[in-house]
């Protein structure tokens, strides 16, 4: 019999424990990475976010879906990087800690209603439906709608409620929302979204011109309607695109 160090023994152990999930899900340890990551960036940037750590149920769903589900195939092997990735038509999809932080700036809860502008693959509206009671997601190109559909679908996310459209005007049936997010860079905060949001309710959303400084901006709405802003970092997003 070998009697092996106790360090080489847990390090064995860990492998064995490992190799079922691994054999399962070979991108259970890259997503976990990007996670352990996204821990980490939100430290190092809570002097600007106010926000030191993500909530523990966000970072759950962040390593529970699979983002190279929602990437083209050409871009499987970035799918865990910390960047955004092109997903065709002149967009992307946002970069994991981004997606983590708008989330976490929602508060988002169980029983809540949520609506997303800017579909774009279909990532940001899976980890909405693991945290929410009902996710609404609308996207105005319509082939990248489609697709979006359809990979939700694949994935198990058939309970997102999607549409193909103009999100400026957001989507007063679905409504009214708890929470609003938006994925597209907008040059002013767009009043139809306000309007949709309950009285309490958060709003995230890039505001800024395109190529040029946006920030990342957090409206909250009081339970008597009244309205405050706060910037929260700076960022670039694809712009909000529509014919208004």
């Amino acid at each position: 019999m070998v009697n092996l160090p106790r360090q080489a023994l847990v390090l064995l152990l860990a492998a064995a424990a490992s190799a079922p999930v691994l054999a399962q899900d070979p991108y259970a340890v890259p997503r976990h990475d990007m996670v352990e990551l996204i821990r980490a960036i939100a430290r190092d940037a809570a002097t600007d976010t106010g926000r030191p750590t993500i909530n523990d149920r966000v970072l759950a769903a962040m390593d529970k879906v699979p983002r190279h589900g929602f990437v083209p195939p050409e871009e499987v092997r970035a799918a865990y990087a910390n960047r955004p990735l092109p997903i065709g038509h002149g967009q992307t999809i946002s970069q994991p800690y981004i997606v983590a932080l708008m989330t976490d700036l929602i508060n988002p809860h169980p029983a809540a209603v949520v609506l997303e502008i800017g579909t774009g693959s279909g990532y940001q509206a899976a980890i909405l439906a693991e945290l929410v009671r009902t996710v609404c997601t609308i996207e105005i190109i319509e082939p990248l709608a489609r697709q979006a559909q359809e990979v939700l679908r694949r994935e198990g996310f058939s309970l997102v409620r999607t549409r193909i459209g103009d999100g400026y005007f957001g989507w007063e049936d679905c409504g009214p929302f708890d929470a609003i997010l938006v994925t597209a860079a907008a040059s002013q905060i767009p009043s139809p979204l306000v309007r949709q949001l309950k009285p309490g309710g958060r709003m995230v959303i890039p505001v800024g011109a395109p190529f040029l400084a946006q920030h990342l901006t957090l409206v909250d709405k009081g339970v008597d309607g009244t309205v405050t802003t706060r910037q929260v970092l700076p960022v670039r997003f694809v712009p909000l695109t529509g014919t208004r």
